[in-house]
């Protein structure tokens, strides 16, 4: 397998589906909203449940195989201080910067207004695992866990 070509095709999806607003596909687990991105031999598959606290997994296919994975949870750990609304505002103009870099691992920052969003990871694309949060005023108000990698 091409690793560069299966990085830049997770780039591609990820910036095309949840952060570029990518429209809906037909659910493909019963009340889970998907997204879904394909280009050549690739097929990206994002599906998750919940609202404000969520979980999800998304899933690389090449030539219809599963290649590429990683699960994800996040919750709003201070809902007072941040709706749903804000923190996927938040996360969407923090990673599109990111995938623009070319990148979508961890050690990322990015400062809005009194939103401050941060991504930590250890590993590679190959096997990962990573923490992304956003404080308001230097409080923790919303957490995600992922981990993930290639898929043999």
């Amino acid at each position: 397998m091409d690793l560069e070509q299966l990085h830049e095709f997770i780039l591609s999806a990820k910036a095309a589906s949840y952060v570029g607003d990518g429209q809906p596909v037909e659910s493909c687990r019963s009340k889970s909203h998907d997204l879904a991105y394909s280009h050549g031999r690739f097929r990206y598959l994002d599906s998750y449940f919940g609202g404000s606290d969520f979980i999800g997994e998304e899933v690389v296919y090449e030539d219809e195989l599963p290649v590429w994975g990683m699960n994800y949870y996040g919750t709003i750990l201070q809902s007072e201080k941040i709706t749903a609304a804000e923190t996927g505002a938040m996360i969407k103009a923090s990673l599109a910067p990111m995938y623009a870099a070319g990148r979508f691992l961890g050690g990322w920052k990015h400062e809005l207004g009194e939103l401050t969003y941060h991504d930590t990871s250890d590993g590679d694309l190959t096997h990962f695992t990573g923490y992304e949060w956003i404080e308001r005023g230097g409080e923790k108000v919303y957490e995600l866990f992922y981990h993930g990698g290639l898929i043999q």
